[in-house]
């Protein structure tokens, strides 16, 4: 998984120094029936047959959570709602359409998915961003800030070539 080094202050705490954090660059996902190509492959299902089936569990999926319920995704995990909400000190003041917010979906994998994607994860830097500015890797960010170790010049030699530029190594 690439990732992309940002200057970040603690969140909440407003004038905290900032320290440079790794922040994932996940790849725009696949259109469906790329998706359903590539996984059916060398596979006796068809595309079509897993598009339909995945737009059919879309359907179910989407009505047992609008129950209530958490919706189990095969072995992968379970899809569920959660939301926070405001409190009130009689209960009779509680009106849940003003006082509930912030609905969202939450996937929990399971055990055996979390680890199969975790335990095989590896890292690779995609750049830096910093004040709106997209390095394409840290080698260029440093030049481009004048971050870059200055090689001491042998007396008599000008300084390799008499180019001028600071080598990069």
């Amino acid at each position: 998984m690439k990732y992309k080094y940002m200057l970040r202050g603690k969140p909440g705490v407003k004038d905290s120094p900032k320290k440079w954090h790794a922040n994932p660059m996940p790849d725009s996902p696949e259109d469906v029936k790329t998706m359903t190509r590539a996984a059916t492959e060398n596979t006796t299902t068809s595309a079509m047959e897993m598009e339909t089936a995945l737009s059919l569990w879309g359907s179910y999926a989407a009505k047992r959570l609008l129950a209530g319920e958490s919706v189990r995704v095969g072995d992968l995990g379970t899809l569920r709602i959660t939301f926070r909400s405001k409190g009130v000190e009689n209960i009779d003041d509680f009106k849940a359409s003003q006082m509930i917010y912030d609905v969202r979906l939450r996937f929990t994998p399971s055990k055996e998915f979390r680890e199969n994607v975790v335990n095989k994860m590896t890292f690779e830097c995609g750049g830096v961003l910093e004040d709106g500015i997209d390095y394409s890797s840290v080698l260029a960010y440093k030049k481009a800030k004048g971050l870059l170790p200055v090689e001491p010049v042998e007396p008599g030699t000008g300084g390799g070539g008499g180019s001028g530029e600071t080598p990069l190594g």
